[in-house]
């Protein structure tokens, strides 16, 4: 039987006694012991009566254990489902609902909140915490760890990861064999990663850049990860010297800037900073160059197509820029209102087409066919310009989304809250700069004149229904928003008058 991505993956490593995972109490996971514990957890999900196809959700702590969920997930056909561990259960409901899943893995803290819901929509629920206990664990520990790999060929889907809309909306975009492994063999050979190489894992796991980025190069390459818990300055000081590669988001690069040790000497073993999922600005490039000796390589993604550029690994890294796009994948620049591609230099729309497009949006035909065309080319949302060389910088987005430290935030699904709050009119929720997320959500509200209003209530109100990163920092009361003659806010006024407002 073949399994396309479990077989160039994972199987390879069967009886490997490499180093796979390091972690922070000085204990490893070779390669074998990960795959037998993902071994078990298959052999779970066959006894759950789960068949190829069915998603499988997690909304659970980073570990070694989580991520041989995703592993047992694509081993037995199943598509892998994960969830930020800080989405509250509306957000959850939403996503079982929506995804039709038919097993739900929380932390047992989530366990009381979440059997109501589970219930109501026929979904199984079990419990896997970060320190490796659970009913996963316990169920699983007598069971076999040989699996035979459930055949999946490459057009078969591998994972959802749910993205959202300016609708507020959110979009399980669907992800298959061939776009995962596509990405991950491009990626070896382009920042040429090795199994001598030891990667700095200190992304969370729940979206594509910790887990289908970090995990599928290393796996691909098959060296091995220091697996951090979460990113933690002191934590990531001590474990640079045990590594050669680092990914990371901006915010990552500005706190280690910030740290008294973080110096040439410290990095000397490094040869790879990695930066995305959002923009790093060209002060950072320049202070860290200065600091270590090293230049950060940015590269740019999406959680529908994994990555598309990337600076060279030789070659010029040009501060401000995305890079060139990846071997195998075409990018231009189109008219936002024509879909006709623009000269060099002009900007438009980013549109993207490679074997790392994804396959479309669950559930969702009217939107996979707004936003794919059918030459096969994906309409980013972003603006971008190309430069003669082929560089592309990305210069906004079409479609208001804010990303804070690494995280997106769609306006209109905090805005839809902060309408059905006591005493508000109107709001717009718009991105400000912050020089260690790199933007931070504020909220900008018209209130009714005959009603009083509680900004520190709305606060409190909206946040039993966000997660935390999704918060605005701040409420702000104005008398009006500005619009256009088509009757739209425009948020570039917004963010004009608001830029620099004390957080």
């Amino acid at each position: 039987m073949v399994n396309k991505l479990f077989d160039s993956l994972f199987k390879k490593h069967k009886n490997n006694p490499d180093c796979f995972l390091k972690l922070i109490d000085e204990k490893k996971i070779n390669y074998d012991e990960f795959l037998k514990i993902s071994g078990r957890f298959s052999n779970l999900f066959k006894n759950l009566n789960l068949t190829p196809n069915d998603r499988v959700a997690v909304q659970i702590d980073k570990s070694p254990e989580a991520l041989a969920i995703y592993v047992a997930c694509i081993q037995s056909g199943l598509i892998f489902l994960p969830l930020n561990p800080a989405y509250t259960t509306n957000e959850i409901s939403y996503f079982l609902e929506n995804s039709g899943a038919k097993l739900l893995i929380c932390s047992e803290r989530n366990y009381p909140a979440l059997i109501e819901i589970t219930t109501k929509y026929t979904c199984m629920l079990e419990t896997l915490n970060a320190i490796g206990t659970g009913s996963v664990i316990e169920k699983s520990k007598n069971l076999s760890d040989d699996f035979t790999a459930v055949d999946r060929g490459g057009n078969d889907l591998a994972a959802f990861l749910y993205t959202s809309g300016t609708t507020g909306r959110s979009k399980g975009a669907m992800l298959t064999h061939d776009n995962l492994l596509s990405n991950a063999e491009t990626l070896v050979d382009y920042w040429q990663f090795t199994k001598e190489d030891t990667l700095l894992h200190a992304l969370p796991i729940f979206h594509t850049h910790g887990l289908f980025v970090a995990t599928n190069i290393t796996l691909a390459a098959g060296g091995s990860m220091v697996f951090l818990p979460k990113f933690d300055l002191d934590l990531v000081i001590r474990n640079l010297p045990r590594s050669t590669t680092m990914m990371g988001v901006p915010t990552f690069y500005t706190r280690l800037l910030t740290h008294t040790r973080f110096d040439k000497k410290l990095t000397e073993h490094i040869r790879l900073f990695i930066s995305g999922s959002a923009p790093l600005l060209a002060e950072t490039h320049t202070q860290f160059k200065k600091v270590t000796g090293h230049r950060i390589l940015e590269r740019y993604g999406m959680t529908e197509t994994n990555m598309n550029t990337s600076n060279p690994y030789n070659g010029e890294r040009r501060a401000g820029t995305v890079g060139l796009p990846l071997p195998g994948i075409e990018v231009k620049i189109t008219d936002t209102n024509t879909g006709k591609a623009l000269p060099v230099g002009e900007i438009g729309e980013l549109e993207v087409k490679g074997p790392n497009v994804f396959k479309g949006y669950w559930q969702m035909p009217e939107k996979t066919n707004e936003e794919l065309r059918d030459n096969g080319f994906f309409i980013t949302g972003d603006l971008a310009q190309i430069d003669r060389d082929g560089y592309v910088t990305i210069v906004g987005r079409n479609k208001d989304l804010i990303i804070s430290g690494g995280f997106n935030i769609y306006p209109k699904e905090i805005e839809l809250l902060l309408d059905d709050e006591y005493g508000v009119l109107e709001s717009a929720v718009i991105g400000i700069p912050n020089a260690d997320f790199g933007e931070s959500v504020i909220g900008i509200i018209v209130h009714k004149e005959d009603e009083n209003i509680d900004l520190k209530q709305i606060q409190i109100n909206i946040s039993k229904s966000l997660a935390r990163f999704k918060l605005p920092r701040k409420l702000l009361i104005i008398s009006e928003l500005p619009r256009n003659t088509m009757g739209k806010v425009q948020k570039n006024i917004l963010r004009e008058k608001f830029g620099s407002v004390d957080l």
